[in-house]
Parts: structure tokens; C-alpha cells; sequence
């Protein structure tokens, strides 16, 4: 042991020293690292080849100016980015963000979780992050198009079905999506695959807006299953109101859980009566229509209570669903988390529990799913949508949903297979060597390049 820590001690320090600053990529190389570094030292052939050291530094990061007008005739400026990480195993994959918080760092560590996300899917992709320091919140519509055509006519150049293909992401949704697939069209007068999440009338597939909160779901099952459980009759707590957590909660309902909270950036709402589908469906029409806060929830169901400020982590519940955004569970509310008799934390968001917090959870017997297995339902459904495209076809919502279900099933067997220590599913440990011993194996197939 002393080994591995010394080796994983000079090898973030390595990467801290090249990578100045860049805290949430640091953050999740860590969490990697720190569980692939036994098992590199005894596979020396990964060692020797420098495999994890190629694996973090990316293929390429592309920097771009945004220009655009708002509605006042200004002129606005925002920079954009594409980093393409690894596409070892398939053409780049990975979502565009748009939000005041991106930075290099942020979309560094999204593109290095993507690889090994994208690996466990057994999919062909490889992994890749974009996205600007847009906010499209308080936009209108033609401010965001312009601003989306801008974005594209730079991005066209670096993308393309078999070689970068793009999907949405936090601030990207379906308004988005369009309005960069008919400039990329527009610019290319071709339609292919380059871009996923596309309505269906032009491409898109049927269970994509679903999958990532579904397969999220899904994973959770098979989780519960193997220690014996299952979901009925479970309080959870859902964070976040947008894609990932409205269609989680869905799915939680559909197989007999009781879903207590749902969040966005102003606070929380706890419901003890349970968040059920009439009141689902106003959380829908107040977040994808009206874009307003989760607060006014409150106002439409006076049972409820509003947490201002505060992340619903605190509520005591069975199971947990962080499907906001980074770091939003920290140690205290791990230790609310494991105080209040949780079981199983499930990430349906990127990265949303610190080092620290997941540590905490898996020391005190909470089984733990990071979010490269948990939430690859999303990026899975991407693929399937590519391979529709190719083929000219679009399956059933009824085909999609059952190859997900195939897909997060086959992801929680390579977690068993690989992270079973003592009887117990070490959930992280199996996700990174699973996910790394696909990858790693290729890279070292096409020799050094």
C-alpha cells in the first residue's frame, strides 16, 4: 500500500503541476487514480506504457471566440470550447454545456469522466466535453439562436459523425439542439449523425430525454437487487428539476418508490406527502416551459416546504439521487446522509459527491454508484440515436427502453465483476478498471501515438 500511494502521490502531483488551478480535473483524476493505481502496479504492461498518464492529458482542447448580438443590437462576446479527450475506442462523445460556470477545468474533467462512462456503455465512443460561458437563462429565443448559429459556425470544422459528435448538456436542451444541428446542416448541407438529443421529426430518438434519469433508475435496482432490496416503498431524495431529475423521479414513481424533494440553484423543496405524477407534471410545465424556480412549487402545494438555499440532503430518506451538478454533496451533508440511515447514494449528475463524501459513504456501509456507470444511460441512448442515424431507421420507444435497461444491466455486472471485495460491490472500483481495461488495452494495441 505504501507503494500505491507513494506512485499515486507523484503521479497527481505530475498532473497538479501541468494542469495548474484546474481543481475539478484534479478532483476527478483522483478519484480514478486512486483506485486504478493497484491495479496498474500489478499489470505492469500499463505501467510501463505510461496508460494513465496518456489517458489525462487530451488529444486535443479547441479555444473559440463567440460573437452575437442580443435583442438591443449589442454586441456580446463569450468564449466557446470542445475538448476532445480520447477516441481510442470511437469518434469523440460527449455534451455541450452552456452555463456562466464552464471553464477549462470543468469541461477537462467531464471529458476524462466521459471516456470511461462512454467505455462501460460497450458502445464505440470515445470521450469529449464542450460547451461556452453562455447563459441561456433570461435569453429569448432569438438571442439563443443567434448565439447557438454563432457557436456552431466554429464548431463545424471540428466535428462530424465519425469524428466528434456532440450532444446537450446542462443549458443545452432541446431548443438548443435544434437550433446547432439546422446551422451545422446549414453549413454542411448534409444531414448525419454529428449531433445527438435532435428532435425526432429530424433524427433524434425516441427515449433519449428519458434516458440518463431512467438508466439512473435502472442502475439503482440492480444495485438494490444484488444487496436483496428493491425500490418499493423507498423515500428518495432527488436533486435538481431539470431532464435528469424530472424523468429519474418519473421512473422512481413508476416502479413504487416516493420521491420527497427536487432542487435548483435557489433551494429545495421537501414534500412529505410525496412528489406524485399530477404534481410531476406541473414541475415539468414550470421548469421546460416557463424556465421559472422550483419555489413556486410551494405555492401550487402549500404541504410542501421550500429549503431556500439548501440542498435537500438533510431530509431523511432511504435512497439518494444527486441529478443537479458538481460537488453538490460535500461531507456534511454525507454525514446527514449517513445519520438519517441512507442506504444507497446513485449520481445521476457528473461528479456531484466530493473525494471526501464518497470515502464517508463507502466507510459507513452506503453503497455508492458513481456517475460514470449511474448515469451512462444518457450518452448510451446518444449511441443508439448515432446508430439509427447510420442506418436510416428509428426503433421504438418500447426497443430503445429495453436496450437501455440491457445496457445499465451489462454496466452493473462489469461493476460486480470487477469491484466485489469481501462479498460487498465496490461500485467505483469496478466502474474505473472496468471502464480503463477497455480503453487501456486499445491504446496499447496502436502502439505509441
Amino acid at each position: 500500500m505504501d507503494t500505491v500511494n507513494k506512485d499515486l502521490g507523484k503521479f497527481m502531483n505530475g498532473l497538479v503541476k501541468r494542469n495548474p488551478g484546474e481543481v475539478e480535473f484534479h478532483q476527478a483524476v483522483e478519484e480514478v487514480a486512486s483506485t486504478l493505481m493497484p491495479f496498474i502496479n500489478e499489470n505492469t504492461k500499463y505501467k510501463d506504457a505510461q496508460i494513465l498518464e496518456r489517458l489525462t492529458e487530451p488529444d486535443r482542447i479547441i479555444i473559440f471566440r463567440v460573437c452575437w448580438e442580443d435583442d438591443n443590437g449589442q454586441v456580446r462576446t463569450n468564449r466557446g470550447y470542445r475538448v476532445q479527450f480520447n477516441n481510442s475506442i470511437g469518434p469523440y462523445k460527449g455534451g455541450l454545456r452552456f452555463h456562466p460556470t464552464v471553464s477549462l477545468s470543468v469541461l477537462k474533467f467531464l471529458g476524462f469522466e466521459q471516456i470511461f462512462k462512454n467505455s462501460l456503455t460497450t458502445l464505440p465512443l470515445g470521450g469529449a466535453k464542450g460547451g461556452a460561458n453562455f447563459n441561456p437563462k433570461g435569453k429569448s429565443d432569438a438571442e439563443v439562436m443567434r448565439f447557438c448559429q454563432s457557436f456552431m459556425t466554429e464548431l463545424t470544422r471540428h466535428i462530424g459523425a465519425d469524428i466528434d459528435v456532440p450532444a446537450g448538456d446542462i443549458g443545452v436542451g432541446a431548443r438548443e439542439i435544434g437550433y446547432l444541428y439546422g446551422q451545422f446542416k446549414r453549413l454542411n448541407n448534409r444531414l448525419t449523425g454529428a449531433i445527438t438529443g435532435k428532435g425526432y421529426d429530424y433524427g433524434g430518438s425516441l427515449m433519449r430525454p428519458e434516458a440518463t434519469g431512467y438508466g439512473c433508475v435502472y442502475m439503482a435496482r440492480e444495485a438494490l437487487d444484488k444487496a436483496g432490496d428493491d425500490l418499493a416503498g423507498k423515500k428518495c431524495l432527488v436533486s435538481g428539476s431539470g431532464n435528469v431529475a424530472q424523468h429519474a423521479t418519473e421512473k422512481l414513481l413508476e416502479l413504487g418508490a416516493t420521491v420527497l424533494t427536487l432542487s435548483d440553484s435557489g433551494g429545495s423543496i421537501y414534500d412529505p406527502d410525496g412528489i406524485d405524477e399530477e404534481k410531476l407534471a406541473f414541475v415539468k410545465e414550470l421548469k421546460n416551459v416557463r424556465r421559472e424556480r422550483i419555489s413556486e412549487y410551494c405555492e401550487k402545494y402549500p404541504k410542501a416546504e421550500f429549503l431556500e438555499g439548501k440542498r435537500p440532503w438533510g431530509v431523511a430518506a432511504d435512497l439518494a439521487f444527486p441529478c443537479a451538478t458538481q460537488n453538490e454533496i460535500g461531507i456534511v451533508d454525507a454525514k446527514e446522509l449517513v445519520i438519517n440511515n441512507c442506504r444507497l447514494v446513485c449520481e445521476g449528475a457528473n461528479m456531484p459527491t466530493d473525494n471526501e463524501s464518497i470515502g464517508y459513504f463507502q466507510a459507513n456501509g452506503v453503497s455508492f454508484v458513481p456517475g460514470k456507470a449511474a448515469n451512462a444511460g444518457g450518452v448510451a441512448v446518444s449511441g443508439l440515436e448515432m446508430t439509427q442515424n447510420s442506418m436510416r431507421i428509428q426503433w421504438s420507444a418500447e426497443e430503445v427502453d429495453a436496450k437501455l435497461l440491457s445496457i445499465m444491466q451489462n454496466i452493473h455486472s462489469k461493476c460486480v465483476d470487477y469491484g466485489t471485495e469481501n462479498g460487498k460491490v465496490n461500485y467505483v472500483k469496478g466502474a474505473n478498471i472496468s471502464a480503463f481495461k477497455k480503453v487501456a488495452d486499445t491504446i496499447l494495441a496502436y502502439g505509441i501515438i
